[in-house]
């Protein structure tokens, strides 16, 4: 049974000092429903159990790359391994990080001895066997620094302080918004609107070992998703992974160490690393290890949902699910798809330039990225709660390896409704094998069917919906002139009739209620509200956060003008691939 939190409060539209609150209706909090968690021990949680057990498996993780690897030709290994070594040492003069081991240059160094060392006239077998030393070793250093550790007291006190800040905030900011004085005290979760599949991925957590796949846009993502997880939905804590550049902090590096994040070195492009990393992602998901991975590879730099996916970290769950079959089990791995609609980003300024600068070759200027700073990231949750700004989390429908839906028993079903026995499609001339081929096409299928359910399982918010429109009335007015075009325009260029916005905006909202219908998109409330009301519902969320705002009402004009049109275009992003 879920234990439901009574937190309804309403406030009349005269309560609210905030002016860019467009409701005339009552404010609501909605029903939060807080679960039990689904393995209340944090002992017995998969994570705690692998890292316990860290030593044997990094050992583990180390066996299995090297085996894997020295199945390849003597002469591939070679060219694999001075491949790493060259890489590495161009990384370690051109990209050197604070948290790099201070032996670096001299590791590689009696790596690349040991290369040379190998003479013309060693057979097969000596060259394969000083192969093979130098890929243990290699693997041995990239193994350990991969796999991460869990701490149960950490991680309770990052509980119990996450949930204690949150409520300060929220709290501190909510009294700034709201005259009178409240009953019940605000939480986090009174921002964090989880929907979608919530039951099915609790009772799928009691067939098998659950794969959560997120869309990716702030570097907020992983703790807003793992607080959801823990605090709401009652799940143990995901294996994740966390870039190596956050540990370059020490109070960041304290806590990743200790959470059950893995480390991933984006710099490091060799094949033994890639080989490493997901050998570890294999062997993890095979001991149960619930295990949450961003496909996309990193945040979204258009501000567009996922349309490509990284397909070496997916691969390893089909592999994974193969392996489970050889060993005679029947434990299955389920993928669970997330999609995260933010109203405001808080690194949209820094991530669009970059994907301009990237797409279009222009020279564009260089803004740092500080989204990792205090300063930032306090303003960003300043005005998610001040605001009364929702960030949702919406819940896929869970899917086997394959891409087929399965149900609350983990059975699968084919598009056409029927029921099928996953194990059937590992199976060649009578029993399960390897076939990397065929589970490369496998993987091929789930990425498709990943992407196409991002889209359909998107919560589409007012601040999304007033941006694709102002972006497109203002492209129409310009016919001819590209994104880059665009954008050079002067600043005195981007101003919109409000007449145009609230045509288009009816527009949309028509799509958007058809596709819903056909159960093709989620939709947030308060895209139920009239155009007027839609247009500065999404004004004023949207333009909450950044210095400069995509799109705002000129004080003395009483137009409305855009003061950032490459943010404004960031936003536009998320519904750009709809096809309207």
């Amino acid at each position: 049974m879920s234990e439901k939190v009574n937190i309804v409060n309403k406030v009349t539209s005269s309560d609210q000092e905030d002016p860019s609150s467009n409701e005339n209706v009552n404010f609501e909090i909605d029903e939060t429903v807080i679960y039990p968690h689904v393995i209340p021990e944090i002992n017995d949680w998969p994570i705690n159990q692998l890292s316990d057990d860290r030593d044997a498996f990094v050992q583990q993780v180390e066996d299995y790359t090297v085996q894997n690897m020295m199945t390849r030709p003597t002469e591939k290994l070679g060219e694999m391994i001075e491949k790493t070594i060259y890489l590495e040492r161009i990384r370690i003069k051109e990209e050197p990080w604070k948290v790099d081991p201070p032996d670096e240059k001299s590791f590689w160094g009696k790596i690349r001895n040991n290369v040379i060392s190998i003479k013309p006239e060693d057979t097969d077998v000596e060259r394969r066997a000083v192969y093979e030393n130098i890929l243990r070793r290699i693997v041995g250093r990239y193994s350990e620094e991969i796999v991460g550790t869990f701490s149960k007291k950490t991680f309770l006190f990052a509980r119990k302080f996450l949930t204690g800040f949150f409520g300060r905030l929220l709290n501190t900011a909510a009294s700034r918004n709201f005259k009178r004085f409240y009953e019940r005290k605000f939480q986090l979760y009174d921002r964090l609107k989880l929907t979608g599949e919530l039951e099915s991925v609790r009772e799928l957590f009691k067939k098998g070992t659950v794969v959560l796949v997120p869309t990716h846009f702030s570097n907020l993502d992983s703790i807003l998703i793992g607080y959801a997880i823990d605090s709401i939905l009652g799940l143990p804590s995901f294996s994740y992974g966390a870039g190596l550049n956050l540990y370059n902090t020490g109070y960041t590096a304290y806590y990743m160490n200790r959470l059950g994040a893995y480390r991933i070195d984006r710099r490091k492009k060799n094949p033994i690393y890639l080989e490493t990393l997901k050998s570890m992602s294999n062997l993890s998901i095979q001991r149960g290890t619930n295990s949450l991975f961003f496909p996309g590879g990193t945040r979204s730099r258009s501000g567009s949902l996922e349309t490509k996916l990284k397909k070496g970290m997916l691969g390893t769950a089909v592999e994974a699910q193969r392996a489970l079959f050889q060993k005679g089990t029947n434990e299955q791995v389920f993928i669970v798809p997330l999609v995260l609609s933010y109203n405001f980003v808080l690194e949209a300024k820094f991530m669009i330039d970059g994907h301009l600068k990237q797409t279009g070759k222009e020279r564009f200027l260089k803004i740092k990225d500080q989204s990792l700073s205090v300063r930032s990231a306090f303003k960003f949750l300043w005005q998610l709660f001040s605001r009364s700004n929702d960030i949702h989390l919406s819940f896929g429908k869970p899917m086997d390896v394959l891409g087929n839906f399965v149900n609350n028993d983990g059975e699968s079903f084919d598009k056409w409704g029927n029921q099928i026995d996953v194990k059937e499609y590992f199976v060649s001339e009578g029993e399960i094998k390897a076939d990397f081929q065929r589970e490369a096409e496998y993987t091929n299928l789930l990425s498709q069917k990943l992407v196409e359910r991002y889209y359909e399982e998107n919560v589409v918010l007012a601040s999304q919906v007033v941006a694709y429109c102002a972006f497109k009335v203002f492209e129409r007015q310009n016919k001819g002139l590209d994104i880059y075009a665009l954008l050079r325009l002067p600043n005195d260029d981007f101003v919109f009739l409000e007449h145009d916005l609230l045509k288009s905006i009816a527009a949309i909202q028509e799509k958007l209620f058809a596709l819903e219908k056909e159960g093709k998109i989620r939709l947030s409330y308060r895209l139920r509200f009239s155009p007027e009301k839609v247009l500065e519902e999404g004004i004023g969320r949207m333009g909450s956060f950044h210095i400069k705002d995509p799109l705002k009402y000129h004080k003395k004009t009483k137009q409305i003008v855009s003061e950032d049109f490459y943010v404004l275009y960031y936003y536009h992003n998320r519904l750009a691939n709809y096809g309207f």
